[in-house]
């Protein structure tokens, strides 16, 4: 499958997906518009015909209202049609983006903030959508109403169509500068509203030392300065928002009035705004259309200048460098004779200036149990991270049981290794999903036989629902989900055992169960470990010293 490296190649790729929906919206888009156009053309028909004194038909008059209601229809289809196509671009985004954080290389995750990354799946998704739901879907709406509108007011009154030509442009320009404006005081509101909400919470927590210090004026003083803040950014926007729509029914009135006083004059003036009464009425209809999407387009402009940052975000996060895409052609062929764990001369640094391992070169035994002993730092925790395939070697090779550990496909790599961390990691379901961790491969006769091994089934059945029971962090003790991380690690039956100071922060009770618990699990696998206190509970434990000689 090809990986989208940018918002425009998922744009196409939910385009191409949903071509019915997309037809359908600017078919709608379309329809709606030139519904709009005939109900003003229908009125000309109806003040003509009474101008003129003849009787108005039954069907006229039906018609104008059906077009009436037909447009509002089409309307409502038209918002509803730009919505469900937003949702298919945002869920097609995020879906893009979820395969890419599957795709990132560990040490992406430890460059940047989790919330940092979490935003870019709720804020600049949300932007994105609104670029398309509030932005361009409804700019090109908008864009077409008003060209409607135009062409049929040229045909109608050529002189009147050259004075919207002159006014549109000038009124869009004022349109956009309010905008501007009343966005600017509502940026300014917020920020001194945030100043005001933690004025508060920082006078409660300090309400000792402003006592002490007789700084009560001085903190009132501050939260008056925000409030007033707040109101002059609020009255800026209230001001901007209450002369707009004034000027705007100025401005159309004004158009009206010298198109009526133009057509009232004599020779080539009359001829050029020349207009009956019914088309006069019309062509008023007309004008009053023309400025409300005209606002509408102003703000989506902004829409669209807010989302363009979104937009970048995304991009920076799709084009990515990603991991080595694991595949089956690539793994090597496995070879009994070959070592089950292999670093060849290996050199490894998290992209600073120094280096966590050096020409680091050791093999490991079916079988064997190896204990990783140095300071802090040399990179014992590292060892394992290569092994796990996270990272890749900058030198050297690092091999399970003949293949680069990296290119070991996700789906054999848990049936090959089981990692025991320092802490459990808690995911949202039942106890059973605790240990299987959703992996369909792993039945429920394994997840038990997998508690059985380290000593929680009788525990976990007398739970309310036993296996089925939601999992919580009341459920269970520290050294109980230190159980429960050996029993996920062994439930794919795994052939070798990663374990990573798992005893570090056990009291001498729990440590001796959950060493009982690892006695059981190491019997015929191969043990790689960096808890000491297991050394002496693995008959044959070879050490082997990071950051030294082995």
């Amino acid at each position: 499958m090809k990986h989208e490296k940018s918002l425009g190649a998922v744009l196409r790729r939910v385009v191409a997906a949903s071509t019915a929906t997309s037809v359908l919206t600017v078919f709608v888009i379309v329809l709606a518009v030139v519904t709009a156009l005939f109900p003003p053309l229908v009125l000309e028909r109806v003040v003509n015909d009474l101008t003129a004194g003849r009787v108005i038909a039954l069907s006229l008059a039906l018609s104008y209202l059906g077009f009436i209601a037909l447009s509002g229809l089409l309307e409502s289809g038209q918002n509803v049609m730009i919505t469900v196509f937003g949702q298919k671009v945002t869920h097609g985004l995020r879906s893009a983006l979820c395969a890419k954080l599957h795709r990132l290389p560990a040490a992406y995750f430890t460059s940047h903030e989790a919330g940092k990354i979490a935003s870019r799946f709720v804020n600049d998704v949300d932007t994105v959508d609104s670029l398309f739901t509030d932005g361009i879907v409804s700019m090109f709406a908008d864009g077409c109403k008003v060209v409607s509108i135009l062409i049929v007011i040229f045909y109608k009154s050529t002189g009147l169509g050259f004075l919207m030509l002159l006014v549109t442009p000038l009124l869009f320009a004022m349109t956009r500068l309010f905008q501007k404006r009343m966005l600017k005081a509502q940026l300014e509101n917020r920020v001194a509203v945030s100043k005001v909400n933690n004025h508060i919470p920082e006078t409660i927590r300090n309400i000792r030392m402003i006592h002490v210090l007789l700084r009560e004026k001085y903190m009132e003083q501050r939260y008056d300065d925000y409030i007033g803040e707040s109101y002059r950014a609020t009255d800026k926007s209230n001001l901007y928002d209450s002369i707009y729509s004034p000027i705007v029914i100025f401005v159309s009135s004004c158009v009206i009035a010298v198109m009526m006083v133009c057509a009232a004059m004599g020779g080539g003036i009359r001829t050029f705004f020349g207009i009956s009464v019914g088309t006069a009425v019309a062509v008023i209809a007309y004008v009053g259309q023309v400025f409300a999407p005209l606002e509408s387009l102003g703000m989506e402009i902004q829409n669209i200048q807010s989302a363009v940052a979104g937009v970048k975000r995304i991009n920076e996060v799709l084009a990515e460098a990603e991991r080595e895409v694991p595949d089956d052609s690539n793994t090597g062929k496995s070879s009994e004779a070959a070592p089950i764990v292999c670093f060849d001369h290996v050199r490894f640094g998290y992209g600073d200036d120094s280096d966590v391992l050096q020409d680091l070169s050791f093999t490991v035994s079916k079988g064997e149990a190896v204990t990783f002993v140095g300071r802090t730092g040399a990179g014992k925790s590292t060892v394992f991270r290569l092994l796990l395939g996270l990272y890749r070697p900058l030198e050297g090779r690092v091999l399970i049981k003949g293949s680069r550990a990296s290119a070991i496909p996700d789906e054999k790599k848990r049936r090959l290794i089981g990692y025991v961390e320092q802490s459990f990691h808690l995911v949202e379901g039942t106890v059973a999903e605790q240990i299987s961790l959703f992996d369909p491969a792993v039945a429920r006769k394994q997840v038990e036989n997998a508690a059985r091994l380290v000593g929680l089934h009788e525990s976990i059945l007398a739970l309310p629902d036993g296996y089925d029971t939601p999992a919580s962090e009341a459920a269970f003790s520290q050294g109980q989900f230190q159980l429960l991380s050996i029993a996920r690690a062994v439930a794919a039956s795994p052939e070798i055992l990663l374990l990573d100071e798992i005893t570090a922060n056990l009291d001498s009770n729990t440590e001796q169960r959950v060493l009982d618990a690892l006695e059981r699990a190491a019997k015929g696998r191969t043990v790689l470990s960096i808890s000491h206190r297991l050394q002496e509970r693995v008959n044959g434990q070879r050490i082997i010293r990071v950051g030294g000689q082995s």
